[in-house]
């Protein structure tokens, strides 16, 4: 084993061998959608948008992706200090509206799976479309994740966060509700799927319980979603609705 595999292969920054931190539910619902995708597509990049200190690769890596975390210049900084990029793990300082950074995506023919955790809930609806249309354009066969607010959380969050953002990280600018994810297909006519990334574990759990006895929680709960764009050479369906 060279230095470089060694070094992707231990935890992040030389910590030791001890196990990652697990995520959390809506964690493990990003993490069910990129390992699905990578079943299909073994050596695809997933580039995470977003991702401060994340450690993502290390949970995911399958020993033949490549991963590219895109964060702002300040947080860039930060993380190459702690988790310094690797042969197949690199750190672009960009922010996410900065479409510039697509261009480091390499070898996109062999698939790209984009996570935007918390991400495009903060962005305003025309630069999420912005987004979503870009990413569908340049990334043929690839998928992005994102998580997003039903309508009314959105509402109780921009309430909670008051005047001064609160505790928030930023103001949450664009909300969906479940009926209305179809719309999103409307970005772009290479979006060919959308889909909500269900549950990963204990489905009929305490959680769930709830959800299905208290529909007002369902109204509230954030959604997973994923939306698939078409290969390469597939025919698009018209534009129409957006979201």
């Amino acid at each position: 084993m060279t230095d470089s595999e060694r070094t992707e292969s231990e935890a992040p920054g030389g910590w030791g061998a001890g196990p990652l931190r697990e995520p959390g539910a809506r964690g493990r619902r990003f993490d069910a959608a990129v390992r699905d995708y990578l079943a299909r597509y073994p050596e695809a990049t997933v580039v995470a948008l977003g991702e401060g200190l994340g450690t993502g690769f290390w949970r995911l890596d399958n020993g033949r992706l490549n991963w590219l975390t895109v964060v702002a210049p300040e947080t860039a900084a930060v993380r190459r200090m702690l988790l310094p990029d690797g042969a197949r793990r690199r750190t672009v300082a960009r922010a996410v509206t900065d479409h510039r950074w697509l261009a480091a995506v390499r070898e996109p023919q062999r698939g790209v799976v984009v996570t935007a955790p918390g991400v495009l809930m903060r962005l305003p609806p025309p630069a999420v479309r912005a987004l979503l249309a870009v990413c569908a354009e340049r990334f043929p066969g690839g998928a992005l994740v994102f998580d997003v607010l039903p309508r009314p959380a959105m509402a109780l969050a921009r309430r909670a966060a008051g005047p001064g953002g609160g505790r928030w990280p930023g103001p949450v600018r664009w909300g969906l509700n479940r009926a209305e994810l179809p719309r999103v297909a409307g970005a772009h006519p290479a979006i060919v799927a959308v889909r909500e990334v269900g549950p990963v574990r204990a489905p009929h759990g305490p959680a769930e319980w709830l959800r299905r006895r208290m529909p007002v929680l369902g109204a509230l709960t954030p959604l997973v979603c994923e939306v698939r764009f078409a290969a390469a050479g597939s025919p698009r369906r018209a534009s129409s609705a957006v979201c």
